[in-house]
């Protein structure tokens, strides 16, 4: 729905589909395998420690899709902070997707600006995400419930980038926690990865060069 480093967009057909009525994100993000095919019809509950994450999600959550419309373009060069009247919430929005692919919002326009197209998108999916639930946590204060766990933390090496990084993370206990779930488990990972039994998923065509997914999965 909006741009964020690490979505999964491209390739969240490759995952397996949820087999429980309600899906867990515990590193939320931009919620790709959520909001995929008909996966958004699910009891969906999003968490993540970045609060600026969560307090998106809120806002579109509660936004219409006049909210959306009604927010300015951006062209190259242009800094949101012109926009006076915007939210915070607002602005975070439109400052990850001015620059494509960052971990914290941009406040200049840059070349990869997808929000012009981003914003339309939005306005005609908010219906899918209203009985989403979205709160700030970390993963281990989340109930253990019978759901589907999609599990994406920020990578071994390679998830430096984000406010909560792979420094942040104790992986040993990161995967005990990934095999305690009730339910159906789907981590993903990069091929350096080895806390979890990962298989490979897909090969990505990155900028610089090619990366295997990894998923560790126990159905």
């Amino acid at each position: 729905m909006w741009s964020y480093y690490g979505t999964k967009k491209r390739i969240a057909k490759h995952y397996p589909k949820p087999i429980f009525d309600k899906i867990i994100e515990p590193f939320a993000g931009a919620a790709q395998y959520s909001l995929f095919d008909e996966n958004w019809k699910k009891e969906v509950i999003l968490y993540d420690k970045y609060d600026v994450i969560i307090n998106i999600w809120n806002y579109l959550i509660n936004a219409n899709e006049k909210d959306i419309l009604s927010l300015p373009d951006m062209f190259e060069g242009d800094n949101v902070d012109i926009h006076t009247s915007l939210s915070k919430d607002e602005k975070n929005l439109i400052g990850f997707c001015i620059n494509s692919g960052s971990a914290a919002p941009k406040k200049t326009t840059k070349k990869f600006n997808s929000w012009n197209k981003t914003k339309l998108d939005i306005s005609k999916n908010l219906y899918k995400i209203k009985h989403w639930k979205a709160y700030v946590g970390s993963y281990d204060v989340i109930e253990n419930d019978e759901a589907t766990w999609y599990i994406d933390p920020p990578y071994f090496s390679g998830g430096i980038w984000y406010r909560h990084n792979n420094k942040h993370i104790n992986y040993d206990e990161l995967g005990k926690w990934c095999l305690s779930r009730k339910g159906q488990i789907i981590v993903c990972e990069n091929d350096s990865a080895t806390w979890l039994d990962f298989k490979p998923l897909v090969v990505m065509n990155g900028q610089l060069h090619k990366t295997m997914e990894v998923i560790y999965t126990n159905l």
